[in-house]
C-alpha cells in the first residue's frame, strides 16, 4: 500500500467496532497496489480508534455515506475508487477483475453481483434478484461494491450528500449522461444482519417501498425519516 497506487478502497463506517478489523485483515490478502481509507462518521472516532493496522488511512467526516465517501475520495491517491460497505466482503479476484474491466474505455465504473452470507433460501433468492435487477437497470446498489474511475467521479461531482439513496442517485446520473458501467459476475458477500434484525419480509418490503417512493420523486430527506436514518 502507498501513494500513487492503482486502487483506493474507501470504507465509510459508523459503529462498526465488531467488524472493522476483520474486514481490514481480509483486505490484506490482495497483492495489487492499493490503499485503504476508512472514514468514520462518528466525531468521537469510535470505529477508527480501534483499528490495529497503522498503514490504513483514517479520516473523520460528518455522518452520511455520501459525505463520508466524498471525504475519502478527497484523500485518495488511487486511479480507481472502490466504495466498500463495512459488512461486505470482496471476492479474492476483485482488484484484478476491476482492472481488466476498466481497460475497456467504454466503461467508467461498475459493481459486482450480490451474495448474502447465509444458507437461508429466501436470502439466496433475494441476492439473485438483486443481481438480476442491477443487470437489467444498470443501477447497482452500494452493497455491491461500486467502483469508478477517480477522474470521472470528480468530473461528475461525486456523490450527492443526501441522507440515503446516494448510490442510486449516482448511478442514475451516470446513466443519464449516456455513460456505461459493467456488472461483474464475481459476487461480493454482504452480511445478513439487516434481514436477521428486522425480519426478512419486513426488511425486503421496506427496501422496495423506499426505492419506489424515491423513484416517483419523494425526497431523500423524507425517506430518511421513514427509514430511521439520521
Amino acid at each position: 500500500m502507498g501513494s500513487n497506487c492503482t486502487f483506493s478502497i474507501i470504507i465509510p463506517v459508523l459503529h462498526e467496532l465488531k467488524k472493522i478489523n476483520l474486514l481490514l485483515e481480509d483486505l490484506q490478502e490482495f497483492e495489487e497496489n492499493f490503499e485503504i481509507i476508512v472514514v468514520d462518521g462518528n466525531p468521537n472516532r469510535e470505529t477508527i480508534n480501534i483499528i490495529r493496522n497503522k498503514d490504513i488511512k483514517i479520516l473523520v467526516s460528518k455522518v452520511g455515506r455520501g459525505r463520508q465517501m466524498n471525504t475519502g475520495v478527497a484523500g485518495a491517491s488511487g486511479e480507481i475508487l472502490i466504495f466498500l460497505h463495512a459488512d461486505t466482503q470482496l471476492p479474492v479476484t476483485a482488484l484484478d477483475r476491476i482492472r481488466h474491466a476498466l481497460k475497456k474505455k467504454q466503461y467508467v465504473g461498475g459493481a459486482f453481483d450480490l451474495g448474502i452470507r447465509s444458507d437461508n433460501l429466501i436470502l439466496k433468492v433475494i441476492a439473485k434478484c438483486a443481481s438480476l435487477r442491477s443487470r437489467l437497470t444498470r443501477i447497482p446498489y452500494g452493497d455491491q461494491a461500486i467502483f469508478i474511475r477517480k477522474d470521472y467521479f470528480n468530473k461528475i461531482g461525486g456523490y450527492k450528500e443526501i441522507p440515503l439513496m446516494e448510490d442510486v442517485e449516482l448511478m442514475q446520473r451516470i446513466k443519464k449522461r449516456g455513460d456505461k458501467i459493467c456488472i461483474l459476475s464475481d459476487r461480493v458477500f454482504t452480511s445478513p444482519r439487516r434481514w436477521e434484525k428486522e425480519g426478512i419480509i419486513c426488511c425486503t418490503l421496506r427496501n422496495w417501498i423506499i426505492i419506489i417512493l424515491y423513484l416517483i420523486g419523494i425526497s431523500p430527506d423524507k425517506l430518511a425519516r421513514y427509514y430511521g436514518r439520521n
